[in-house]
């Protein structure tokens, strides 16, 4: 019951404001600013860091877009050598289909042609030679340890496992496809050659791959014949990369013979030490 000075209040008025008092004598009207009150997350949410809230949708945009200011420069240090550290990095070049590491391999087969670099100018990739030296380090451990064993079972000899043969294979096709490519890049720039690192590291991983049905056919017991796959192998495999890089090095001068001779030589020398030590059979 409201008497005295005091106003009625009506009750379906009530739902979320309340009615200004009444201009009568003795009453001051007072005035609420808006009060800044902590939003709680909702009762779902307790127990949980940031359980009702979540990043904008361009969040992710302070990662990839340089900020302004001092941070511009630090962006553009990060995209230069900095960058080869990052998997993103190479991920570009493990995108590739299978019908084109198919054709490529068809073309490290016909090493005559010539026309794997131009074929690969603009995507060169590095999941063919990536796959190729593993197949050879799989391939060359597990033929090497079955024809040895079987070598030794024949003669009646104690075998035991070599175990350095995969990690010395490994050794062996990783390091030749990133040395060699390397240091020929090295050469080719001081040269003044315009030559990509990524397209070298495609060019020599896909030219190992004829020594995987070369590895194959060394379980034929006949030394003559390991050395004729061998060489074959060899001839194959400097043949693809020495047209495929002749036209390219031509730019550098008189040099450029010396340097195709150079590069045909070690692709031979490649598989005269792969001949001595995977594709002979010691009892």
């Amino acid at each position: 019951m409201m008497s005295g000075n005091y106003t009625t209040i009506d009750n379906q008025k009530v739902s979320g404001s309340v009615p200004a008092v009444s201009d009568s004598p003795g009453h001051v009207a007072v005035k609420f600013t808006d009060s800044n009150l902590q939003t709680f997350p909702p009762s779902g949410a307790q127990g949980k860091i940031f359980g009702g809230s979540r990043p904008p949708r361009d969040a992710d945009d302070t990662f990839s877009k340089p900020a302004s200011g001092s941070d511009e420069p630090q962006q553009q240090q990060q995209s230069g050598w900095f960058q080869v550290f990052s998997i993103a990095y190479y991920r570009p070049y493990f995108d590739v289909e299978t019908a084109d590491v198919m054709e490529r391999i068809k073309d490290s087969l016909f090493p005559f042609k010539g026309s794997f670099s131009e074929k690969t100018s603009n995507n060169p990739d590095l999941y063919g030679p990536f796959w190729i030296c593993t197949t050879l380090t799989f391939v060359a451990a597990s033929i090497g340890t079955f024809v040895t064993y079987v070598a030794h079972k024949l003669q009646k000899k104690e075998w035991n496992y070599d175990v350095n043969l995969v990690t010395w294979s490994a050794g062996l096709f990783y390091g030749y496809v990133t040395v060699v490519p390397v240091g020929l890049y090295i050469i080719l720039k001081y040269s003044s050659v315009p030559s990509g690192l990524v397209q070298l590291f495609c060019l020599y991983g896909y030219s190992l791959f004829i020594f995987i049905p070369a590895l194959c056919l060394s379980v034929v017991p006949l030394e003559l014949f390991r050395w004729v796959v061998a060489g074959v192998a060899g001839f194959m495999s400097a043949t693809f990369v020495a047209l495929n890089l002749r036209n390219h090095i031509k730019s550098a001068g008189e040099r450029w013979f010396l340097i195709v001779t150079g590069i045909f030589l070690l692709q031979l020398a490649l598989s005269i030490v792969l001949k001595l030590y995977l594709f002979t059979i010691t009892v």
